[in-house]
């Protein structure tokens, strides 16, 4: 599902114009981007949470050149869902 059919979808099951839709869709994005950049956790009950995972410092290989390289330590953005959320996933098949 792409962000225009989700859009289509709220504008459909609400009433609200497509537009109103889509500048609330674009805010709570911005809002999850820059919470999670200044290192916050973003908690939506229900639903799950956007989070972010640490990543360790590794040794890579290069099997193409027979090299080692070493990947540094670094962060990135996950998503948690909530057990309700996996439970609503589990039972639908």
């Amino acid at each position: 599902m792409t962000k225009a059919e989700i859009v289509n979808e709220i504008a459909k099951a609400t009433g609200v114009e497509k537009i109103q839709v889509q500048n609330v869709i674009e805010e709570f994005t911005k809002v999850v981007k820059n919470s999670i950049i200044a290192g916050e956790p973003v908690y939506v009950r229900g639903f799950g949470s956007f989070i972010i995972k640490h990543r360790a410092e590794k040794a890579a290989r290069n099997i193409t050149k027979r090299t080692t390289m070493t990947i540094p330590a670094h962060n990135i953005p996950a998503f948690k869902p909530a057990k309700v959320f996996v439970n609503a996933v589990k039972e639908s098949k």
